[in-house]
């Protein structure tokens, strides 16, 4: 009997990644990256002289459909497997990324009379010009004494749902009445997949408030935010929820034109790239945190009780895994932290010393910061050049080296960063284990973990845990294959449940990172400094770094 495949499709922050998996033991046989024409639009709009403001960041919604239309004809042809064979179809995207769209599902910026206007695009999870919005969320939810803001450690974030649709509705108020819908792109792509929209628990528990036991906020609520949220869920979104780990539809005659997949594959209910990742990673059990390192870090780990965690952002139940409390932290710069520094701190002459020895220059530096001892460069570095996600939740705060002298290398300089969003990860974790939800093992996925042992080494120092590697070098597309899996069932060759898919598709590597303790007696030292810096910084006590951002702002005015 042939074997059969699933397919796993994760749509990151530059790129889309397509994998074909076979069913039977995860085995990876072919994998495509389709880059996005636009990446991340930041600057200006595409064919256009419009200028984004400070902390846009937006993108366009063709990029995601090309992506299904390069990558998913790339494995088939790589493979040679007949798309008969592959059973399901699943797909994780970054959240909260979301858009504004007609009821058929176009995008408003694909409508030539909204081209120009940059509320009709994408906005991108790392789109922070909503800040003001989401401080009006948290105060409103304070003042009328809003239960569910416990959920989310105290804090709704820039990065969610609501305070991209409330920044549309306070700003121009005449596309947010132009949408008939308020949609997350994972949820759009498989409405564009299937022909149906469905709505996915992950997102919506995750990102926009909602609660398997209480549903979304009040109307009151929302109309205290904006008269004109008043009716938001009835009138752009929806109240029928689905459960990740189901059917979300079959790939219509369309989307099998583009993928050369057969109408009819079953494609799963769409899931977010961090959550995914935890049962391709082998977790499905409390007590072990998956971290998903790439340009930005997201925390998850299970619980069998619910807790809140300050800062945390959010718990969802059965958001990641059926019959747990999914929990969720993270960090939003960590791959971004070391790619800012290679590309505007590294002198010319170490760039051409890592080409004579045929060196990536990541791995030029990682070499000669590996040779540092803990504490010998004297440098202490804050992690938060992307603001901080946990557990101060501020996107605000700015990042900071100290210790700096006329001798500092630039090897001194990346490791003092990796070293920076290490201490990050232990307050996360010290903060989750005081609040009742522990974390005795970490495993990590995603591009960092790959390329940098030296980074895991520093990890399983600074925290003081064993630290493990997924076996997938595309954990979340493992995951969606996974759910695709799931979602064709055991009668078509799939799985009836996520916990089965895992024992059988997912792995972890061998080499296990463990704490030195010599190491670890220097980091505590260093530790116990970021812990005062941290605090003092970001919790209240000198704000110089919002005082300088709010001077940066109103001088490019």
């Amino acid at each position: 009997m042939p074997s059969k495949y699933a397919i796993g499709v994760d749509f990151g922050t530059e790129s889309g990644r397509a994998v074909l998996v076979d069913v039977s033991n995860g085995k990876e046989i072919a994998t495509s990256v389709y880059p996005y024409s636009h990446g991340v639009i930041d600057e200006k709009l595409p064919d256009s002289n419009i200028r984004l403001d400070f902390d846009w960041a937006l993108q366009d919604p063709d990029d995601y459909i090309r992506t299904f239309q390069n990558t998913i004809p790339a494995v088939l042809k790589i493979s040679g497997v007949n798309p008969q064979d592959v059973i399901g179809l699943g797909i994780d995207f970054t959240a909260c990324t979301m858009l504004p769209a007609k009821s058929d599902g176009t995008p408003l910026c694909t409508i030539p009379e909204y081209r120009q206007n940059p509320h009709a695009w994408v906005k991108l999870w790392k789109h922070h010009a909503a800040q003001p919005e989401a401080d009006k969320i948290n105060q409103t939810a304070r003042d009328m004494g809003e239960g569910w803001l416990n959920r989310y450690g105290g804090k709704i974030s820039s990065e969610w749902f609501f305070s991209k649709v409330l920044q549309i509705a306070n700003e121009d108020p005449a596309l947010y009445k132009a949408a008939d819908r308020m949609i997350e792109a994972a949820d759009w792509v498989v409405w564009r997949l299937t022909g149906k929209e469905t709505r996915n628990s992950c997102t919506a528990g995750y990102k926009a408030i909602w609660s398997k036991r209480e549903g979304f906020p009040s109307k009151k609520f929302f109309k205290a935010l904006n008269p004109l949220l008043e009716n938001v869920v009835e009138e752009k979104m929806s109240q029928d929820i689905v459960p990740i780990g189901q059917k979300a539809g079959g790939l219509s005659e369309e989307a099998a034109r583009w993928t050369g997949l057969l109408p009819g594959t079953a494609v799963a209910v769409a899931n977010v790239d961090a959550h995914v990742a935890v049962p391709a990673a082998t977790v499905t059990e409390p007590g072990r945190m998956v971290m998903i390192m790439g340009t930005s870090t997201c925390d998850m780990v299970l619980g069998t009780e619910e807790h809140i965690v300050p800062g945390m952002c959010g718990y969802v139940e059965d958001g990641i895994i059926p019959g747990f409390f999914g929990y969720e932290a993270g960090q939003s710069c960590v791959g971004d932290h070391f790619a800012w520094f290679v590309e505007n701190c590294v002198p010319a002459a170490y760039q051409q010393e890592a080409r004579e020895h045929d060196l990536d220059i990541h791995k030029f530096l990682e070499e000669k910061a590996s040779k540092l001892k803990p504490g010998e460069s004297g440098l202490l570095a804050l992690d938060w050049w992307n603001g901080n996600r946990s557990v101060l939740v501020d996107v605000d705060l700015t990042g900071m080296i100290l210790g700096m002298t006329l001798a500092t290398k630039p090897e001194e300089i990346y490791r003092a960063l990796i070293e920076a969003t290490a201490y990050g990860k232990r307050i996360i974790i010290e903060t989750f284990q005081k609040n009742g939800v522990p974390v005795n093992e970490l495993v990590a996925c995603g591009g960092l973990p790959e390329k940098n042992p030296m980074l895991m080494q520093i990890y399983a120092d600074v925290i003081g845990v064993p630290l493990k590697i997924s076996a997938s070098k595309q954990t979340p597309a493992l995951g969606s294959a996974m759910f695709g899996a799931v979602a064709a069932g055991k009668a078509a060759g799939g799985y009836d449940s996520i916990m089965e898919a895992a024992k059988k598709m997912a792995a972890i590597k061998d080499i296990v990172y463990r704490p030195i303790p010599e190491n670890q007696k220097v980091y505590e030292k260093l530790y116990q400094e970021y812990v005062i810096l941290h605090d003092y910084f970001g919790r209240g006590t000198n704000d110089v770094m919002k005082h300088l951002k709010s001077i940066k702002v109103s001088s490019h005015r």
